[in-house]
């Protein structure tokens, strides 16, 4: 790529931030899932990661608006932003959805699908990381290809947790609240996919 000046670098930087933070959302969660205790403490501290992620987001889109030229085009920039902070959303709505429909147990296939977003949300924060070096970093296609077989591995869990939970689920309740995680859960892969659908295209875009 072109060199670029300090400010159009801050775009790939803000980026790169984001990611983290939104992988570090992933881990927490993954975290509440497997030692479901002190529940509203470990909520909280995913509140205050969303949060983070909001500011990083406001400041992507200052940046943007002051700014004459970008490295990439306007639009990508502000799509990458708002799709990265609805990762991060639909992980701290999924936790808080554990505390306001009183869950006391996690099913199998919610850590698995929690375990899938760790997944995605890492080779994000790689994929994003490198975005700046997009032209030299031959692996950047491959992680978001991985990301996609990512999201279509959640397909097959989420199809079969919501066809077990209708199939073996007496509690009308738990078939209520599980099915609204589950659909939080597999929307969060979805948004990963979608990141990475957006950078595909602005590498074929720069190529």
């Amino acid at each position: 790529m072109l060199r670029l000046r300090n400010k159009e670098a801050s775009f790939f930087d803000l980026f790169a931030q984001l990611a983290a933070a939104t992988y570090n959302a992933a881990t927490k969660l993954e975290v509440l899932t497997g030692n479901y205790r002190n529940v509203a403490a470990q909520v909280r501290t995913l509140e205050g990661i969303e949060h983070d992620c909001d500011r990083l987001v406001h400041k992507i889109l200052a940046q943007l608006n002051k700014s004459f030229i970008t490295p990439i085009d306007r639009e990508d920039i502000y799509l990458i932003a708002k799709e990265i902070d609805n990762i991060t959303d639909a992980i701290e709505s999924t936790a808080h959805r554990f505390l306001m429909l009183n869950v006391t147990d996690i099913r199998k296939e919610a850590k698995q699908l929690v375990a899938l977003i760790v997944q995605g949300t890492r080779e994000l924060q790689e994929v994003l990381g490198g975005l700046k070096n997009m032209k030299s970093n031959s692996s950047l296609r491959q992680k978001i290809i991985e990301v996609n077989r990512i999201e279509n591995e959640g397909d097959d869990i989420f199809r079969k947790a919501i066809a077990g939970l209708f199939a073996s689920e007496l509690n009308p309740v738990e078939i209520i609240k599980w099915k609204e995680i589950f659909e939080y859960l597999e929307n969060t892969l979805d948004a990963c996919e979608d990141v990475a659908n957006i950078v595909e295209g602005i590498i074929m875009k720069n190529s």
